[in-house]
């Protein structure tokens, strides 16, 4: 092989490697093949539980819509508990039962509509409206690490009635790989909203 055939393989080896750890050229397109064919996709087994209680969860005690980007889930339950960091984010864990008056723990699940990924780094404003367009309350969500990682908090609807949950996604804080003049991912605000939304106090 000539010197030059052997310089342009040497550099072009490294790059293919670069590029497939950072997730970028066709590193997405990842197709396993053998001498039978096309091997069979497969997710390891503690993502494909998350989706799966997710999915029926939403079925069960929400629902869902798109917004952007976005494929966005919300479930409804009742006050929750949680760890938390005593004294700023690195003090010891502790945990926090609901205070008095809390009724809901209201879920936002965010997901990228092309990929079904939980997004992570998302600040998300939740606003629950009652029946006039008033808003009853609003809160910042916290992340959570459960089942299926999720955004929440506890809320405190003083009657049962239909209210609307208004959620504004604003663009995540992660960085994002690319090449100059891509257009980023996930690179816009977006709201999610869901009518109709029966709120029962204590259930």
């Amino acid at each position: 092989m000539p010197k030059s055939s052997l310089r342009t393989l040497s550099l072009a080896i490294p790059l293919a490697l670069a590029l497939t750890a950072c997730g970028g050229a066709d590193a997405d397109k990842t197709e396993n093949t053998s001498a039978k064919g096309p091997a069979k996709e497969t997710a390891p087994a503690g993502v494909a539980h998350q989706h799966t209680i997710l999915d029926a969860e939403i079925k069960a005690k929400g629902g869902e819509t798109r917004a952007g980007d976005y494929r966005v889930g919300y479930i409804v339950e009742a006050a929750e508990p949680w760890f938390h960091a005593e004294h700023g984010e690195h003090g010891k864990l502790i945990h926090r039962e609901p205070t008095k008056g809390e009724t809901h723990h209201i879920e936002i699940i965010p997901m990228e509509a092309k990929t079904g990924r939980i997004v992570p780094d998302v600040p998300i404003r939740l606003e629950v409206l009652d029946g006039k367009g008033k808003v009853v309350q609003a809160q910042k969500l916290n992340f959570y690490y459960a089942e299926f990682f999720h955004y929440a908090n506890n809320f405190s609807i003083p009657k049962e009635g239909k209210y609307t949950l208004r959620a504004t996604l604003e663009r995540p804080t992660f960085l994002r790989h690319g090449a100059s003049g891509e257009q980023p991912p996930l690179g816009e605000k977006a709201t999610a909203t869901f009518r109709n939304v029966t709120l029962k106090p204590g259930a």
